[in-house]
């Protein structure tokens, strides 16, 4: 990987250099290479610069608070379609469901009342409950993505008192110990860099102030290294090889947070947002998930990778820097994780496997459908089906058998998934026909002559 490496140094010392960032930190993540990290510059402070030192994440902490969301939604502690105030005890606004404050789109306001960025004063939670009353509902619940911290700090609130701690503490016990990120927490130790503005017509960099955001903790507060970041973001690409045994998340609910609810741009189609997470396509079906962070003297910017040929499992990368306007920090995570394609993960060999069931001989092969090709087979112990056409990289639709009816079928990935697939015999047992999502699939294309057409018929 030394070629690699070299590469990936080059493009973190050229975004320091380019972008007059003070310090800049990097990791790379993967399950299949040693974790990979690189630093540039130095702390602006008397603690030297490396992989152990404490930046400011910012709105990467909005990826923690819709983790302990979602926890609480898996053990049954609330409902993605809950409005805010069935947990909270809200003068106005409650209406405002879960699902639409973590996808940004519940229309609220961006920033708690008064003018927060202008003090630098966050309210206590209190303060900002009983101040709901004066926010506006800037759009219609809903109509498009509209960014808010004080949805995602509500969100937070919530989470602590249905957990029964503070905010912060659910995130250690929840989040932050099970995985190891031993380096994040909501506030700085003595290993952080200090953040600060460059002067955009000298090379003076001034120091910012630090600024605890009390309630709207839960949307920016939280500190951490390029490694604790790297692994997290492997973690919101691959749980399943991060967290195997699910103790924060189930991996089918982190593919539920990362299925796009609205684009960012109603023209230009470059990035979604799911449940509390950012979603950037790349091409070739490739996708990067996690979240950018912004805060005084810091930018931050956190993404997996998944899909792909030669994308390894568990890849995730995080650039961390010191200047609140080096926005070389937000592409380059993107430009790490693409350049990592000329250091691919292995190719696993093939090798040959057990037939389809004898009750299933029959289904593997072409069959038609609305006049169109489709090829059903079984690989890895699962029917699968594809449309003859599909390009390559396009996954298969894959089927799960239900226990008590053995012709019949769930969709649980891919095309048409939740419906069902239903086989139909004749009379010795041959599969000549199937139904899925109820159109008609046969052997040879067919017309829809024969269609009983009548209403209820």
């Amino acid at each position: 990987m030394t070629d690699v490496s070299d590469r990936l140094g080059r493009m973190v010392r050229q975004a320091q250099a380019t972008g007059r960032i003070p310090a800049v930190s990097a990791a790379l993540h993967r399950a299949d290479r040693p974790l990979w990290t690189c630093t540039v510059g130095d702390t602006g402070n008397d603690t030297p610069l490396g992989p152990e030192t404490v930046f400011r994440i910012g709105s990467v902490t909005k990826t923690f608070t819709a983790a302990l969301v979602m926890q609480c939604r898996d053990d049954g502690l609330l409902d993605l379609d809950d409005p805010i105030g069935r947990h909270l005890d809200l003068p106005a606004h409650g209406d405002a469901t879960v699902r639409r404050l973590l996808s940004h789109t519940a229309g609220l306001q961006r920033e708690p009342h008064r003018d927060v960025w202008d003090s630098l004063r966050a309210p206590a939670v209190g303060e900002m409950l009983a101040d709901l009353a004066r926010v506006e509902r800037v759009l219609p619940t809903g109509r498009r993505f509209h960014y808010s911290n004080l949805g995602l700090a509500l969100l937070g609130e919530a989470v602590a008192r249905l957990r029964g701690g503070t905010w912060a503490e659910v995130l250690a016990d929840r989040v932050l110990t099970p995985l190891g990120l031993t380096a994040t927490g909501p506030y700085p130790t003595g290993r952080a860099a200090t953040g600060f503005l460059v002067d955009a017509y000298s090379d003076e960099a001034h120091p910012e102030p630090p600024a605890d955001f009390g309630a709207v903790a839960p949307a920016a507060q939280l500190w951490s290294t390029a490694t604790d970041m790297a692994r997290w973001a492997a973690f919101l690409a691959d749980p399943a090889a991060v967290d195997p045994d699910g103790a924060v998340l189930a991996a089918a609910t982190v593919e539920e947070m990362r299925w796009p609810l609205t684009p960012t741009d109603e023209s230009v189609w470059s990035a979604g947002f799911g449940l509390g997470l950012i979603l950037i396509p790349q091409p070739d079906r490739v996708t990067h998930v996690g979240h950018d962070g912004a805060m005084p003297g810091f930018l931050a910017a956190v993404y997996g990778r998944r899909g792909g040929q030669g994308t390894a499992g568990a890849m995730g990368c995080s650039v961390l820097g010191s200047s609140g306007t080096g926005v070389e920090v937000l592409d380059l995570p993107h430009r790490l994780l693409a350049a990592a394609e000329h250091d691919p993960a292995e190719i696993e060999p093939w090798r040959p496997g057990p037939p389809a069931p004898d009750h299933l001989r029959g289904v593997p092969g072409r069959w038609w459908g609305e006049g169109f090709e489709y090829v059903f087979s079984w690989h890895d112990g699962t029917l699968r089906a594809r449309g003859a056409d599909d390009p390559a990289g396009k996954p298969p639709a894959v089927f799960a058998p239900l226990p008590d009816r053995p012709d019949v079928f769930r969709t649980v990935s891919g095309r048409e998934v939740g419906e069902l697939l239903r086989l139909t015999r004749d009379e010795r047992g041959v599969v000549v026909r199937m139904h899925w999502a109820t159109y008609r699939f046969t052997r040879a294309q067919e017309t829809f002559d024969g269609y009983d057409f009548r209403v209820g018929g």
